[in-house]
């Protein structure tokens, strides 16, 4: 079993959450490629400003895959199609600030430009210790 950081929005969350999908563009294609059944997904999303209101990071979520990768150009996502896509279950559901589990993570190296571990990134695997530290935190 594999743990992957799923990163995404707070518009496409509710997508995810709704229709039980995960889905990546054609450049992540290869990541989540390596998506097998039962692996966990850990979903991330990123920090919104609206007008003064900041919301910050937060980790919003764990679900696992119920599907091997699959294409589905069907419009359902926010910003994109995002056509390479997982089935997915919720297995926890609840919210930590990002920022708090920083300091416990080993995947990020950089504890002070943290970001940059997920610039550029829709998926990430993470550490079977690290999930347990995030599963831990989330309530």
């Amino acid at each position: 079993m594999l743990y992957w950081l799923c990163i995404t929005n707070r518009e496409n969350w509710e997508i995810i959450k709704k229709h039980n999908i995960w889905g990546v563009s054609e450049r992540h294609k290869n990541t989540i490629m390596r998506v097998k059944k039962g692996d966990k997904l850990i979903f991330y999303i990123k920090q919104k400003i609206y007008g003064k209101k900041k919301h910050p990071s937060v980790i919003a979520g764990i679900y696992e895959a119920i599907s091997e990768p699959y294409r589905d150009e069907t419009e359902i996502f926010e910003g994109g199609t995002y056509p390479w896509r997982v089935k997915i279950k919720p297995v926890r559901l609840g919210e930590v600030n990002f920022k708090d589990l920083i300091p416990k993570l080993s995947f990020i190296k950089n504890k002070k430009r943290w970001s940059g571990h997920l610039m550029g990134r829709a998926m990430i695997k993470i550490p079977e210790e690290d999930y347990h530290i995030i599963e831990s935190m989330l309530k």
